[in-house]
């Protein structure tokens, strides 16, 4: 009611202690695009960035396969010399003198002396069996001093 205190006239109400507010203008600053090259430069980078990377790991996966495989092969090794090892014992067990002469005499063999003696000439004639069993080659050639003087 204030309007009416101050007569009939319109009035323009006045209010108590206006702030005017500026306003501020924002300056927008924009930034111009990359040029092309740039941008070409950036994705080459990038792809030698990615192809080092994937020959690296592909280079580890050979590593590690390489490195699985010569696991295993050592494992095989292991395996066989332990197979080995057993086998030599076997065969130091079935090399020895006095199973051999059991085994021996219990097919029907007899022992040899020890002090009977081979005679000399024996050892001429088996020489040159040997000899006359050797492969054509030998013959011939033995056949071609004899035929020339």
């Amino acid at each position: 009611m204030p309007a009416y205190i101050q007569g009939n006239l319109a009035v323009e109400q006045r209010s108590e202690n206006k702030v005017k507010v500026k306003e501020r203008k924002k300056i927008v600053y924009r930034n111009k695009s990359l040029p092309v090259q740039e941008k070409l430069l950036y994705l080459f980078t990038v792809a030698v960035c990615v192809v080092v990377a994937g020959v690296i790991i592909w280079r580890y996966a050979q590593i590690y396969e390489m490195s699985s495989s010569i696991k295993n092969v050592e494992q095989k090794i292991a395996q066989l010399e332990a197979e080995n090892s057993v086998l030599k014992q076997k065969v130091d067990a079935l090399s020895d003198n006095q199973r051999l002469e059991e085994e021996a005499r219990s097919r029907g063999f007899s022992v040899a002396d020890p002090n009977l003696t081979k005679p000399q000439g024996s050892t001429k004639s088996s020489g040159q069996s040997v000899a006359s069993k050797t492969p054509s080659a030998g013959g011939a050639a033995s056949k071609k001093t004899k035929d020339q003087p």
